[in-house]
């Protein structure tokens, strides 16, 4: 079927295969996709243009791609969307020297940068009455062993994850857990030595393994209203220094109200396009609390697809069509997971066991990265090889 737009994707990981598989899916179309690894699972697969491009997340490199492109298909509509934080920055920042045949379903650079940024995110919070965990704000002038509000165990991680990853340095993980002031001094002074420089966020470590944890994806339309919200349960997490807290199984869920705070918050501000919210129950006062928002549509989005709501379709009903989207708040149960489903068993809360199992036997299962229609020999052997390689990630991370 012939269209009228193409899906430009920028990133390179399940993140960008999901929205490519949901384009793939609704409407027939292959996605280009541009990202800064050499590898991966949008490499060598047969819905989706691949190219490696060094640097592809720089605001002149993505202005470059993203103005070639839509020159070399002035006919078409070309819908640019990014897949991690430093590519959606990109975008925003370069949107408005796109050409006229380019949308870049994203709102203001300086909005974005408010919102990804953990203590101004918090600041909102606080004003729109959305639980967080009790939290400190560490800048690069204090003492790395200053005095703490609170006890520990502590979560440490930056506020600026963008800058975060421009300055690696030996054992940077994406979140450290410490169980003493002496160990959290100690990374703090790692993250600065690093040459990062904005400010780190220390948190009250919230007791409860990764079933505690829930996940909402939502989408704004054009006009900042939100129109879709999707609850996710996760029930397990990665746990690779790189990976941890990255999904690995989840099911739907529905909660109206807890779905609604979130709605709120994103229209007082204004908000446009997909957004992701990671949250966790605390058992100590039955508050479901926010750690972060990603600016974007998550790593996991696919679980929204997998429950009957296409990504992809909404993007293109909202900002090619120009349709009114209709208040949905996706009620359906669905299974989504990332690992094998003997890992998943191995690894979760036996409770689960049994949703799992009615899940799969009654067709409500995904997995983001077995789709019959990518037929790529070399794609499909090295997504095989990925599944393979999970057991022995969680027998080596992971301890229950």
């Amino acid at each position: 079927m012939t269209q009228d737009f193409m899906p430009l994707l920028f990133a390179a990981d399940i993140n960008v295969y999901s929205v490519a598989r949901a384009f793939h899916e609704k409407y027939g179309v292959r996605s280009t996709v541009y990202g800064k690894a050499a590898r991966g699972p949008c490499s060598d697969s047969a819905i989706i243009d691949y190219t490696s491009v060094e640097g592809a997340d720089m605001p002149e490199t993505i202005l470059r791609l993203v103005n070639g492109f839509a020159a070399a298909h002035a006919d078409k509509k070309i819908l640019a969307i990014g897949c991690g934080d430093s590519y959606v920055r990109s975008l925003c920042e370069k949107k408005g020297e796109f050409a006229a045949n380019v949308v870049a379903p994203y709102g203001d650079v300086g909005l974005i940068e408010e919102l990804i940024n953990k203590e101004t995110f918090y600041a909102l919070c606080e004003r729109e009455g959305i639980d967080y965990p009790d939290t400190f704000i560490h800048r690069s002038g204090m003492a790395a062993d200053c005095e703490l509000p609170f006890d520990g165990p502590f979560i440490i991680k930056p506020s600026n994850g963008v800058q975060y990853w421009m300055f690696p340095f030996e054992g940077q993980d994406k979140v450290f857990k410490a169980d003493t002031r002496a160990q959290a001094a100690a990374i703090l002074q790692r993250i600065y030595a690093s040459g990062y420089s904005d400010s780190v966020v220390i948190q009250n470590f919230i007791p409860g393994d990764d079933s505690y944890m829930r996940v909402i994806t939502c989408y704004s339309d054009r006009n900042a209203r939100a129109r879709m919200t999707c609850l996710g349960h996760v029930l397990l997490e990665e746990h690779t220094p790189h990976g941890i807290g990255n999904h690995a199984v989840i099911i739907t869920e529905h909660d109206a109200e807890l779905s609604q705070r979130f709605r709120r918050l994103l229209d007082s501000v204004g908000y446009t396009g997909f957004s992701n919210f990671d949250i966790k129950y605390d058992m100590r006062d039955g508050k479901y609390k926010v750690f972060e928002l990603n600016a974007r549509q998550g790593r996991s989005n696919y679980y929204v697809t997998g429950a009957g709501m296409n990504v992809a379709e909404l993007l293109v009903r909202d900002r090619i069509r120009g349709e009114a989207l209709e208040d949905v708040d996706v009620a359906n149960e669905s299974l989504w997971m990332v690992v094998p489903r003997g890992v998943a068993l191995k690894n979760i809360d036996e409770k689960y066991a049994a949703d799992i199992g009615r899940l799969i036997s009654e067709g409500k299962y995904t997995s983001p990265l077995l789709y019959g229609p990518d037929k790529g020999v070399i794609h499909r052997l090295k997504i095989l090889k990925n599944r393979l390689e999970y057991g022995a990630k969680f027998k080596k991370y992971y301890h229950r």
